[in-house]
């Protein structure tokens, strides 16, 4: 039986981290924009019952069958990966300064240099703004890179994001692994 976190576990949760799952050379490392207090109690990603990260993957073609939170650490076996720009956790992503924003966006460039995977998957265009000094940004591939490493700002998953309905999220999503595989396709063949 999943163990649900209690009231008393969620408030003993704010300011925890989870740790990254991340390995060198990954096709995508997904970036949130940091850990909620479900998550942070249980200790994994999205973990949130409703938060639609794992059903998204799954329809968009990244896994071949719905993960549970509890098997994050398979993701590294297909090649991608887990991250946050802040490291803490927070009931809302509200209470976040915008210098630790900023702060977390700098240390994301400086782990994306280290790990270089294929694309870095920013989920959630607000956070991608600030964190990169990108105000005009638009959901998509972005022009800048990170060493060799494309950027791709998704919608963030969150079952609080209205402005984005299931179906969208796995069209958006299924463009980056569209072209994230092609970008596979070219390397292996180069």
């Amino acid at each position: 039986m999943k163990h649900r976190p209690t009231k008393s576990d969620l408030l003993a949760a704010v300011d925890r981290t989870i740790p990254d799952v991340i390995a060198p050379g990954l096709t995508v490392l997904f970036c949130g924009t940091n850990p909620g207090l479900y998550s942070a109690a249980i200790g994994r990603h999205y973990g949130r019952p409703g938060n639609r990260f794992w059903p998204t993957l799954h329809a968009a073609g990244f896994t071949l069958r719905l993960f549970d939170p509890s098997e994050e650490r398979e993701l590294l076996g297909l090649g991608y990966g887990i991250t946050d720009v802040v490291r803490r956790s927070s009931a809302a992503a509200g209470e976040l300064a915008r210098a630790e924003i900023v702060a977390g966006g700098k240390q994301l460039r400086g782990k994306v240099e280290k790990y270089a995977p294929r694309f870095l998957a920013v989920l959630g265009i607000g956070i991608y703004r600030v964190a990169f000094g990108k105000p005009k940004a638009e959901i998509g591939l972005q022009l800048e890179r990170i060493g060799d490493t494309r950027v791709w700002v998704l919608p963030n998953p969150s079952g609080l994001n209205a402005h984005y309905q299931p179906a969208a999220l796995v069209r958006m999503f299924a463009e980056l692994h569209a072209a994230s595989r092609a970008e596979a396709g070219s390397s292996s063949s180069r």
